[in-house]
């Protein structure tokens, strides 16, 4: 029986109008929900689904360490919030 441990995978989740989107960037996938916590319940089956596929190619034992950084970079008020 294979013994299994807790990976913290890294996800951005953004709310894009009416749905919340979730990508695993060191995956490649993503997936939404209608609410934040449906879409993270859809990311852990989607993490699950992938892992378990025998024909997708797997490369975790190449991540030596994860970190999350954020880079500012100036942008216009509109990007953000729409023409004021």
């Amino acid at each position: 029986m294979k013994q299994l441990i807790q990976f913290p995978f890294p996800v951005f989740i953004a709310k894009e109008d009416k749905w919340f989107v979730v990508e695993c960037p060191i995956l490649d996938i993503a997936t939404q929900g209608k609410t934040e916590n449906e879409a993270k319940k859809n990311m852990r089956d989607l993490i699950q689904d992938y892992l378990n596929d025998p024909d997708t190619p797997k490369f975790l034992e190449k991540i030596n360490s994860l970190s999350l950084s954020y880079i500012s970079v100036p942008i216009s008020q509109e990007l953000l919030y729409g023409k004021a």
